[in-house]
């Protein structure tokens, strides 16, 4: 029978690759702490830029220790109201054209209301 004989193995929980012969890039911990004063550190290559913050496990934002990190912290999007999403489908005009239509039914008793 083979070497590698899957018998009594689960398979997926195990790999059958071995780490020989592979060349791992080269790597550099960088360290940050948060404002409740928790230390931690994160694992990059040594060719890869920092970022600035990183999520602290305590929901906490953390800063690099050494400062110097890349900043990329995104711009928060402006809210999108009712109002401007009915824009970007419909025009002024058609706008008015449809609440005068309304206005005209619910000024006529055509338009139900809601009872309670």
């Amino acid at each position: 029978m083979a070497e590698r004989s899957l018998r009594g193995m689960k398979i997926g929980a195990h790999s059958l690759e071995t780490d020989i012969g592979v060349a791992f890039v080269d790597r550099r911990q960088e360290t940050f702490e948060c404002s409740d004063g928790h230390v931690f550190h994160v694992t990059f290559a040594q060719e890869a830029d920092a970022p600035q913050f990183w999520e602290c496990k305590c929901g906490q934002q953390a800063e690099l220790v050494r400062g110097g990190g890349v900043d990329d912290t995104k711009a928060p999007k402006p809210q999108r109201t009712h109002w401007d999403m009915l824009l970007e489908r419909r025009e002024i005009d058609e706008l008015k054209v449809l609440l005068d239509e309304r206005l005209e039914l619910l000024r006529a008793g055509k338009l139900y209301k809601r009872r309670r």
